[in-house]
């Protein structure tokens, strides 16, 4: 057989037009392409390949197929999730993040970079589940929310203290950035709280596209993201905007809503630095419960997500304008 065409346009078929170059290589009816394989994960690339294989030595002539799979390295979208100071809820802001970010069809994974104070596994309920490597680079585990995620909780054993000093906490994050994450395109990371070396280590080695600050709305915390958003901005990192958390406490007997930690601090800051204002998430029982059991409240239909999606859909239209160069 001379004309490749229909044997082109088969394997076109078979693989979603990830072929080229396709052509004999002598007359024995030895047939060479290309399979890009670009954006599939690992797994997913022998079957792939085989499906192709077993569909064209079907074909009349085609007695050898060589298939060479090449894929383009894609700079996956980093969206840190920061906080000046420890305590606002950053961790269960940024896995109801990633879940609501799931459900709006964004590729997204989740790396809980917090070395020291892993929370991500509890949030996610996997705890008890262990990455494994694939060839040099760790394998994400699937979290029960369709998220993949990597922490070092999920390394260490359970209450164990992570006593490492600076540039290991660097390499653990680098470790848990760098790993085989497939198709995923957006990596929501939950940092530390504060500026240090773990956050100096994301922006030298791996520099985000863009960072969420949170903060609850005292005065206190609000001064302790400012400083979060100086490292940032000094860094060129733009601040996609502020989540403030903690807003408003809905007294679940009588109704009356209290304001424990104040009211509206992070949206006048965010104002007067110019940045957005995401939203703002109330000081919940319900949320409270339903991290601590492991179940995001953006997983399912509680009221108590609407929040995390709000703000998901904001973070989204964000990704989009980046996207098309806005």
């Amino acid at each position: 057989m001379t004309d490749t065409a229909p044997l082109a346009s088969i394997a076109a078929d078979l693989t979603g037009g990830r072929t080229s170059g396709l052509r004999f290589l002598d007359d024995k009816g030895t047939l060479a392409m290309v399979l890009d394989v670009t954006g599939l994960a690992t797994e997913a690339r022998k079957p792939l390949e085989d499906k192709l294989r077993a569909g064209l030595l079907d074909q009349p002539g085609v007695n050898e197929v060589r298939v060479a799979m090449t894929a383009e390295k894609r700079a996956m979208t980093i969206i840190a999730v920061g906080s000046g100071k420890g305590g606002v809820g950053k961790s269960t802001l940024a896995a109801n993040l990633a879940v609501a970010l799931r459900r709006l069809g964004v590729k997204v994974g989740l790396v809980d970079a917090d070395i020291y104070g892993p929370s991500q596994p509890r949030l996610m309920d996997s705890e008890n589940v262990k990455p494994e490597a694939r060839g040099s680079k760790l394998a994400p585990v699937e979290s029960a929310y369709g998220v993949p995620m990597l922490s070092t909780g999920q390394i260490a054993a359970p209450g164990q203290a992570i006593a490492w000093r600076g540039p290991m906490a660097g390499r653990a994050l680098e470790q848990l950035v760098d790993a085989s994450w497939g198709d995923i395109d957006t990596l929501v990371v939950d940092l530390p709280p504060g500026t240090g070396d773990v956050q100096l280590t994301m922006i030298q080695k791996h520099k985000p596209a863009g960072a969420v600050i949170v903060s609850t709305p005292q005065d206190l915390a609000l001064m302790d993201a400012t400083r979060a958003i100086s490292l940032f901005e000094q860094a060129d990192v733009p601040i996609i905007g502020l989540v403030e958390n903690m807003a408003g406490y809905a007294c679940p007997h009588c109704g009356e809503v209290s304001d424990p930690f104040g009211s509206g601090g992070a949206e006048a800051a965010a104002g007067t630095m110019g940045l957005d204002f995401l939203g703002r998430v109330p000081l919940s029982m319900g949320i409270r419960l339903a991290s601590d059991g492991g179940v995001p409240p953006a997983a399912g239909t509680d009221p108590a997500g609407e929040p995390f999606h709000a703000i998901a859909a904001k973070v989204a239209d964000w990704l989009n304008a980046r996207k098309k160069g806005g």
